[in-house]
Protein backbone atom coordinates (compact mmCIF):
# COMPACT_ATOMS: atom_id res chain seq x y z
CA UNK A 1 0.00 0.00 0.00
CA UNK A 2 1.48 3.19 -0.92
CA UNK A 3 2.24 5.77 1.90
CA UNK A 4 0.08 8.38 2.57
CA UNK A 5 0.19 11.49 0.54
CA UNK A 6 1.48 14.12 3.42
CA UNK A 7 -0.70 17.68 4.17
CA UNK A 8 0.80 20.43 1.54
CA UNK A 9 1.05 23.18 4.26
CA UNK A 10 3.35 26.07 2.68
CA UNK A 11 3.14 26.76 -0.86
CA UNK A 12 5.48 29.70 -2.36
CA UNK A 13 4.34 31.14 -5.91
CA UNK A 14 7.05 33.51 -7.41
CA UNK A 15 4.64 35.47 -9.12
CA UNK A 16 7.79 36.99 -11.39
CA UNK A 17 11.54 37.54 -11.62
CA UNK A 18 10.67 41.43 -12.42
CA UNK A 19 12.56 43.27 -8.83
CA UNK A 20 12.48 47.03 -8.50
CA UNK A 21 16.06 46.37 -6.67
CA UNK A 22 19.10 43.81 -7.32
CA UNK A 23 19.65 42.66 -3.38
CA UNK A 24 23.11 40.54 -3.56
CA UNK A 25 21.51 37.03 -2.43
CA UNK A 26 18.66 37.17 -4.62
CA UNK A 27 17.91 33.14 -5.08
CA UNK A 28 16.06 33.83 -8.30
CA UNK A 29 18.58 36.29 -9.49
CA UNK A 30 15.95 38.49 -10.18
CA UNK A 31 16.20 41.13 -12.96
CA UNK A 32 15.76 44.74 -12.16
CA UNK A 33 12.45 46.16 -13.74
CA UNK A 34 11.73 44.63 -17.37
CA UNK A 35 8.99 43.66 -18.77
CA UNK A 36 7.25 40.33 -17.97
CA UNK A 37 9.45 37.32 -19.00
CA UNK A 38 7.49 34.94 -21.97
CA UNK A 39 7.10 32.19 -20.13
CA UNK A 40 5.70 33.95 -17.15
CA UNK A 41 2.69 32.26 -15.20
CA UNK A 42 -1.05 34.56 -16.61
CA UNK A 43 -3.42 35.43 -14.34
CA UNK A 44 -5.75 32.54 -15.40
CA UNK A 45 -2.90 30.43 -14.55
CA UNK A 46 -2.01 31.63 -11.64
CA UNK A 47 -5.99 31.36 -10.46
CA UNK A 48 -5.57 27.25 -12.26
CA UNK A 49 -3.37 26.54 -9.76
CA UNK A 50 -5.01 28.18 -6.87
CA UNK A 51 -8.28 26.26 -7.54
CA UNK A 52 -6.23 23.06 -7.69
CA UNK A 53 -4.81 23.61 -4.33
CA UNK A 54 -8.18 24.63 -2.82
CA UNK A 55 -9.29 21.48 -4.00
CA UNK A 56 -7.09 18.94 -2.77
CA UNK A 57 -5.30 20.98 0.52
CA UNK A 58 -7.23 23.60 1.47
CA UNK A 59 -5.64 24.46 4.36
CA UNK A 60 -2.57 25.46 2.38
CA UNK A 61 -1.26 29.18 3.19
CA UNK A 62 -0.07 30.53 0.15
CA UNK A 63 3.06 33.14 -0.08
CA UNK A 64 3.01 35.30 -2.90
CA UNK A 65 6.68 36.37 -3.72
CA UNK A 66 8.86 36.74 -6.58
CA UNK A 67 10.96 38.71 -7.52
CA UNK A 68 9.05 41.14 -6.45
CA UNK A 69 5.23 40.24 -6.01
CA UNK A 70 3.82 44.25 -6.20
CA UNK A 71 5.39 44.59 -9.55
CA UNK A 72 2.59 42.26 -10.97
CA UNK A 73 -0.15 44.77 -11.61
CA UNK A 74 -2.90 41.46 -11.39
CA UNK A 75 -1.80 40.94 -7.55
CA UNK A 76 -4.85 42.03 -6.09
CA UNK A 77 -6.99 39.86 -8.48
CA UNK A 78 -5.05 37.05 -7.44
CA UNK A 79 -5.74 37.38 -3.92
CA UNK A 80 -9.50 38.08 -4.22
CA UNK A 81 -9.48 34.74 -6.24
CA UNK A 82 -7.75 33.24 -3.22
CA UNK A 83 -10.16 34.70 -0.61
CA UNK A 84 -12.91 33.40 -2.68
CA UNK A 85 -11.76 30.00 -2.33
CA UNK A 86 -10.92 30.33 1.21
CA UNK A 87 -7.40 30.19 1.24
CA UNK A 88 -5.07 32.44 3.11
CA UNK A 89 -2.65 34.17 0.76
CA UNK A 90 0.15 36.09 2.22
CA UNK A 91 2.47 38.65 0.44
CA UNK A 92 6.83 38.41 0.63
CA UNK A 93 7.68 41.98 -0.58
CA UNK A 94 11.12 43.99 0.24
CA UNK A 95 8.64 46.84 0.93
CA UNK A 96 9.87 49.67 -1.17
CA UNK A 97 6.37 50.10 -3.10
CA UNK A 98 4.46 49.62 0.49
CA UNK A 99 2.55 53.02 -0.55
CA UNK A 100 -0.37 54.35 1.62
CA UNK A 101 -2.84 53.38 -1.29
CA UNK A 102 -1.28 50.44 -2.57
CA UNK A 103 -1.42 49.05 1.56
CA UNK A 104 -4.86 49.63 1.67
CA UNK A 105 -5.46 47.77 -2.13
CA UNK A 106 -4.04 44.34 -0.62
CA UNK A 107 -5.89 44.55 2.58
CA UNK A 108 -9.18 45.17 0.64
CA UNK A 109 -8.02 42.01 -1.75
CA UNK A 110 -7.74 39.85 1.33
CA UNK A 111 -4.05 39.95 1.71
CA UNK A 112 -4.09 38.19 5.56
CA UNK A 113 -0.46 39.69 5.92
CA UNK A 114 3.13 40.79 4.87
CA UNK A 115 6.78 39.56 5.03
CA UNK A 116 8.97 42.64 4.70
CA UNK A 117 12.81 43.10 4.28
CA UNK A 118 15.08 44.80 6.41
CA UNK A 119 18.75 43.37 6.16
CA UNK A 120 20.35 46.20 8.68
CA UNK A 121 19.50 49.27 10.38
CA UNK A 122 21.59 51.26 9.02
CA UNK A 123 20.25 52.39 5.65
CA UNK A 124 24.01 52.57 3.72
CA UNK A 125 24.24 48.66 4.82
CA UNK A 126 20.97 47.87 3.75
CA UNK A 127 20.49 49.98 0.59
CA UNK A 128 24.62 48.34 -0.49
CA UNK A 129 22.74 44.94 0.11
CA UNK A 130 19.49 45.61 -1.50
CA UNK A 131 21.49 47.35 -4.65
CA UNK A 132 19.75 50.87 -4.67
CA UNK A 133 19.80 54.03 -2.47
CA UNK A 134 16.93 54.76 -0.68
CA UNK A 135 15.26 51.80 -0.12
CA UNK A 136 15.99 51.28 3.51
CA UNK A 137 13.63 54.60 3.61
CA UNK A 138 11.05 53.52 1.35
CA UNK A 139 10.94 50.33 3.38
CA UNK A 140 10.62 52.08 6.72
CA UNK A 141 7.75 54.00 5.02
CA UNK A 142 6.11 51.19 3.85
CA UNK A 143 6.12 49.08 7.37
CA UNK A 144 4.85 52.19 8.71
CA UNK A 145 1.60 52.17 6.78
CA UNK A 146 1.50 48.39 7.08
CA UNK A 147 0.99 49.47 10.92
CA UNK A 148 -1.52 52.32 10.76
CA UNK A 149 -3.64 50.84 8.19
CA UNK A 150 -3.59 47.64 10.60
CA UNK A 151 -2.21 44.68 7.83
CA UNK A 152 -0.33 42.32 9.81
CA UNK A 153 3.63 42.23 9.27
CA UNK A 154 6.74 40.39 9.63
CA UNK A 155 9.99 41.37 9.20
CA UNK A 156 12.59 39.26 7.42
CA UNK A 157 16.18 39.49 7.51
CA UNK A 158 19.38 37.60 5.96
CA UNK A 159 21.91 36.87 8.24
CA UNK A 160 25.79 37.61 6.78
CA UNK A 161 29.26 38.42 8.03
CA UNK A 162 28.34 41.39 7.61
CA UNK A 163 25.48 42.02 9.69
CA UNK A 164 24.68 39.21 12.11
CA UNK A 165 25.98 41.87 15.03
CA UNK A 166 22.54 43.46 14.33
CA UNK A 167 20.16 40.80 15.44
CA UNK A 168 19.41 41.86 18.78
CA UNK A 169 18.93 45.16 17.60
CA UNK A 170 16.35 43.92 14.93
CA UNK A 171 14.66 41.80 17.58
CA UNK A 172 13.90 45.06 19.32
CA UNK A 173 13.05 47.19 16.18
CA UNK A 174 10.69 44.35 15.37
CA UNK A 175 8.77 44.01 18.24
CA UNK A 176 9.18 47.94 18.43
CA UNK A 177 7.19 48.25 15.58
CA UNK A 178 4.44 46.09 15.74
CA UNK A 179 5.69 43.09 14.27
CA UNK A 180 4.39 39.61 14.53
CA UNK A 181 7.22 37.65 13.69
CA UNK A 182 10.66 37.62 12.61
CA UNK A 183 12.50 35.47 10.24
CA UNK A 184 16.19 35.25 9.70
CA UNK A 185 17.37 33.46 6.64
CA UNK A 186 21.24 32.13 6.68
CA UNK A 187 22.08 31.97 3.06
CA UNK A 188 21.68 29.32 0.40
CA UNK A 189 24.04 29.69 -2.00
CA UNK A 190 22.40 29.64 -5.19
CA UNK A 191 21.47 32.74 -7.70
CA UNK A 192 23.25 35.69 -7.00
CA UNK A 193 23.76 34.11 -3.51
CA UNK A 194 26.71 32.41 -4.70
CA UNK A 195 28.86 35.65 -4.58
CA UNK A 196 26.65 37.41 -1.65
CA UNK A 197 28.15 37.89 1.65
CA UNK A 198 27.15 34.63 3.15
CA UNK A 199 28.28 33.82 7.33
CA UNK A 200 30.94 31.78 8.76
CA UNK A 201 30.11 28.17 9.86
CA UNK A 202 31.50 29.35 13.24
CA UNK A 203 29.07 32.29 13.27
CA UNK A 204 25.75 30.21 13.08
CA UNK A 205 26.25 28.66 16.43
CA UNK A 206 27.03 32.18 18.18
CA UNK A 207 23.90 33.75 15.63
CA UNK A 208 21.60 30.71 16.81
CA UNK A 209 22.52 31.33 20.55
CA UNK A 210 21.69 35.13 19.96
CA UNK A 211 18.01 34.16 18.60
CA UNK A 212 17.62 32.27 21.46
CA UNK A 213 18.38 34.46 24.05
CA UNK A 214 16.09 37.15 22.01
CA UNK A 215 12.86 34.82 22.04
CA UNK A 216 13.51 35.39 25.81
CA UNK A 217 13.70 38.65 26.19
CA UNK A 218 10.71 38.85 23.59
CA UNK A 219 8.18 35.95 24.44
CA UNK A 220 5.23 37.51 22.78
CA UNK A 221 7.00 38.06 19.59
CA UNK A 222 7.56 34.98 17.25
CA UNK A 223 11.61 34.52 16.15
CA UNK A 224 12.49 31.76 14.02
CA UNK A 225 15.39 30.81 12.38
CA UNK A 226 14.91 29.80 8.45
CA UNK A 227 17.38 27.84 6.38
CA UNK A 228 19.59 27.00 9.81
CA UNK A 229 17.43 23.23 11.05
CA UNK A 230 20.50 23.01 13.63
CA UNK A 231 18.76 25.54 15.30
CA UNK A 232 17.44 22.82 17.23
CA UNK A 233 20.76 21.00 18.38
CA UNK A 234 21.61 24.55 19.81
CA UNK A 235 18.46 24.86 21.59
CA UNK A 236 18.59 20.95 22.58
CA UNK A 237 21.98 22.16 24.02
CA UNK A 238 20.95 24.78 26.22
CA UNK A 239 17.57 22.89 27.30
CA UNK A 240 16.88 19.59 26.71
CA UNK A 241 13.27 20.33 27.77
CA UNK A 242 12.52 23.14 26.10
CA UNK A 243 9.12 23.46 24.47
CA UNK A 244 10.85 24.11 21.33
CA UNK A 245 12.18 20.48 21.76
CA UNK A 246 8.61 18.87 21.53
CA UNK A 247 8.75 19.76 18.12
CA UNK A 248 10.22 17.21 15.45
CA UNK A 249 12.40 19.06 12.59
CA UNK A 250 10.36 18.97 9.98
CA UNK A 251 7.47 20.22 11.96
CA UNK A 252 8.45 23.58 12.08
CA UNK A 253 11.93 24.82 12.66
CA UNK A 254 13.88 22.14 10.01
CA UNK A 255 14.02 21.97 6.22
CA UNK A 256 10.12 21.64 5.16
CA UNK A 257 11.51 20.76 1.54
CA UNK A 258 9.02 18.51 -0.17
CA UNK A 259 7.56 17.62 3.43
CA UNK A 260 4.64 20.35 3.79
CA UNK A 261 6.52 22.85 1.37
CA UNK A 262 7.38 23.29 -2.31
CA UNK A 263 8.17 26.46 -4.58
CA UNK A 264 6.33 27.05 -8.06
CA UNK A 265 9.07 29.15 -9.96
CA UNK A 266 7.29 32.27 -12.42
CA UNK A 267 7.13 29.73 -15.28
CA UNK A 268 5.03 27.03 -13.42
CA UNK A 269 8.16 24.85 -12.62
CA UNK A 270 7.86 23.23 -8.92
CA UNK A 271 10.75 22.83 -6.85
CA UNK A 272 11.29 21.33 -3.11
CA UNK A 273 12.03 24.66 -2.16
CA UNK A 274 12.91 27.94 -3.53
CA UNK A 275 16.85 27.32 -2.88
CA UNK A 276 16.86 23.67 -4.63
CA UNK A 277 17.05 24.72 -8.59
CA UNK A 278 16.29 20.90 -10.08
CA UNK A 279 11.85 21.18 -11.25
CA UNK A 280 10.29 17.90 -10.56
CA UNK A 281 7.38 19.08 -12.64
CA UNK A 282 5.41 21.82 -13.82
CA UNK A 283 1.70 22.90 -13.39
CA UNK A 284 1.18 23.39 -17.28
CA UNK A 285 1.70 19.87 -17.93
CA UNK A 286 0.69 18.30 -14.76
CA UNK A 287 -1.66 19.75 -11.19
CA UNK A 288 0.93 20.94 -8.44
CA UNK A 289 -1.73 18.50 -6.67
CA UNK A 290 -0.22 15.16 -8.50
CA UNK A 291 3.01 16.72 -8.44
CA UNK A 292 3.00 16.84 -4.78
CA UNK A 293 1.69 13.64 -4.58
CA UNK A 294 4.16 11.57 -7.03
CA UNK A 295 7.09 13.07 -7.22
CA UNK A 296 10.24 11.00 -6.69
CA UNK A 297 12.06 13.99 -5.46
CA UNK A 298 9.68 14.51 -2.78
CA UNK A 299 9.27 11.02 -1.73
CA UNK A 300 13.37 11.01 -1.56
CA UNK A 301 13.04 13.88 0.82
CA UNK A 302 9.94 12.00 3.39
CA UNK A 303 11.73 9.25 3.50
CA UNK A 304 14.45 11.52 5.10
CA UNK A 305 17.55 8.95 4.27
CA UNK A 306 20.20 11.08 4.89
CA UNK A 307 23.65 10.67 4.08
CA UNK A 308 27.28 11.69 5.09
CA UNK A 309 27.09 12.76 9.07
CA UNK A 310 23.61 14.10 8.71
CA UNK A 311 22.40 10.06 8.66
CA UNK A 312 25.17 9.53 11.60
CA UNK A 313 23.57 12.58 13.32
CA UNK A 314 21.86 12.00 16.10
CA UNK A 315 19.73 15.15 16.35
CA UNK A 316 18.55 13.89 12.99
CA UNK A 317 15.10 13.93 14.39
CA UNK A 318 15.02 17.10 15.51
CA UNK A 319 17.17 18.79 12.44
CA UNK A 320 17.72 16.80 9.37
CA UNK A 321 19.85 19.60 8.28
CA UNK A 322 19.29 21.43 4.74
CA UNK A 323 18.68 19.80 1.52
CA UNK A 324 19.25 22.83 -0.38
CA UNK A 325 22.93 23.19 0.61
CA UNK A 326 24.27 19.77 -0.96
CA UNK A 327 22.72 20.31 -3.80
CA UNK A 328 23.76 23.73 -4.28
CA UNK A 329 27.85 22.39 -4.06
CA UNK A 330 27.03 19.76 -6.55
CA UNK A 331 26.62 16.75 -4.24
CA UNK A 332 23.43 14.42 -3.43
CA UNK A 333 19.46 16.10 -2.29
CA UNK A 334 20.47 14.09 1.00
CA UNK A 335 24.00 14.19 1.46
CA UNK A 336 24.97 16.31 4.50
CA UNK A 337 24.37 19.53 5.18
CA UNK A 338 27.81 21.55 4.73
CA UNK A 339 26.89 24.41 6.72
CA UNK A 340 27.13 22.78 10.11
CA UNK A 341 29.98 22.39 11.99
CA UNK A 342 28.98 19.63 14.74
CA UNK A 343 30.37 16.38 14.61
CA UNK A 344 27.84 13.47 15.32
CA UNK A 345 28.68 11.43 18.68
CA UNK A 346 27.89 7.75 19.00
CA UNK A 347 24.85 7.77 21.26
CA UNK A 348 21.58 6.50 20.38
CA UNK A 349 18.86 9.39 18.31
CA UNK A 350 17.54 12.47 20.04
CA UNK A 351 14.02 12.09 19.58
CA UNK A 352 11.71 15.38 20.26
CA UNK A 353 10.65 15.87 23.90
CA UNK A 354 6.80 15.68 22.87
CA UNK A 355 7.74 11.55 21.36
CA UNK A 356 8.39 10.57 24.61
CA UNK A 357 5.91 11.88 26.70
CA UNK A 358 1.80 11.45 27.19
CA UNK A 359 -0.70 12.69 24.83
CA UNK A 360 -2.46 15.62 26.12
CA UNK A 361 -6.20 15.86 26.59
CA UNK A 362 -7.79 18.74 25.20
CA UNK A 363 -11.05 19.75 26.97
CA UNK A 364 -13.96 19.78 24.63
CA UNK A 365 -14.39 23.42 24.48
CA UNK A 366 -10.51 24.09 23.96
CA UNK A 367 -11.15 21.80 20.65
CA UNK A 368 -14.08 23.75 19.65
CA UNK A 369 -12.04 26.94 19.79
CA UNK A 370 -9.20 24.97 17.99
CA UNK A 371 -11.59 24.59 15.29
CA UNK A 372 -11.84 28.24 14.93
CA UNK A 373 -7.88 28.82 14.49
CA UNK A 374 -7.62 28.82 10.67
CA UNK A 375 -6.07 25.95 9.60
CA UNK A 376 -2.52 26.57 8.40
CA UNK A 377 -1.85 27.75 11.76
CA UNK A 378 -3.60 25.15 13.33
CA UNK A 379 -1.17 22.79 13.79
CA UNK A 380 1.11 25.01 15.15
CA UNK A 381 -0.92 26.67 18.23
CA UNK A 382 -1.91 22.99 19.06
CA UNK A 383 1.83 22.32 19.39
CA UNK A 384 2.52 25.29 21.41
CA UNK A 385 -0.78 25.10 23.46
CA UNK A 386 0.85 21.65 24.63
CA UNK A 387 3.73 22.71 25.29
CA UNK A 388 2.25 25.55 27.10
CA UNK A 389 0.42 23.49 29.70
CA UNK A 390 2.86 20.83 30.52
CA UNK A 391 5.23 23.42 31.50
CA UNK A 392 2.42 24.74 33.93
CA UNK A 393 2.28 21.55 35.04
CA UNK A 394 -0.91 20.48 33.37
CA UNK A 395 -1.89 17.26 32.15
CA UNK A 396 -4.83 18.94 29.95
CA UNK A 397 -5.35 21.55 27.51
CA UNK A 398 -8.03 24.12 28.84
CA UNK A 399 -9.65 27.33 27.21
CA UNK A 400 -7.30 28.80 29.72
CA UNK A 401 -4.21 28.12 28.31
CA UNK A 402 -5.79 28.79 24.59
CA UNK A 403 -7.00 32.45 26.25
CA UNK A 404 -3.94 32.94 27.69
CA UNK A 405 -1.50 32.14 24.72
CA UNK A 406 -3.48 34.08 22.45
CA UNK A 407 -3.57 37.43 24.83
CA UNK A 408 -0.03 37.09 25.45
CA UNK A 409 0.22 37.17 21.55
CA UNK A 410 -2.40 39.77 20.16
CA UNK A 411 -4.10 41.68 22.73
CA UNK A 412 -7.06 42.94 21.55
CA UNK A 413 -6.06 42.02 17.49
CA UNK A 414 -6.78 38.11 17.08
CA UNK A 415 -6.21 38.24 13.57
CA UNK A 416 -8.55 35.43 12.48
CA UNK A 417 -12.11 37.10 14.43
CA UNK A 418 -14.53 37.46 12.34
CA UNK A 419 -15.64 41.00 12.05
CA UNK A 420 -18.68 41.99 13.30
CA UNK A 421 -19.01 38.08 14.82
CA UNK A 422 -19.15 38.92 18.91
CA UNK A 423 -17.11 36.45 19.08
CA UNK A 424 -14.89 36.20 22.47
CA UNK A 425 -11.64 34.82 20.61
CA UNK A 426 -9.68 35.66 23.63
Amino acid sequence: MPAPVPDLQLVAINLTRRCNLACAHCYLDADELGKPAPDELSTDEVRGLLDDIAAHHPQTLIVLSGGEPLLRRDLEEILRHGQRLGLSCVIGSNGALLTEARVGSLKRAGALGIGISIDSLQPERHDAFRGQPGSWHKTLRGIEQCRRQGLDFQIHFTVTDDNYREIDAVVDFAAASGARVVNFFFIVCTGRAKSAGRIRNQRHEASLQRLIASQQRHPDLIIRPRCAPWFKRVAWHNDPQASINRIGGREGDGCLAGTSYCRVAPNGDVTACPYIESAVGNIRQQPLSRIWAEADDFQRLRGAELGGKCGRCEFRALCGGCRARPLALGNDLMDEDPACSYRPRQVPVIEPVGDLTPPMHWTEDAQQRLQRIPGFIRKMIRQRAEAHARDCGDRQVTLAHLQALTAARFGDRVPWRRPGSGEDER
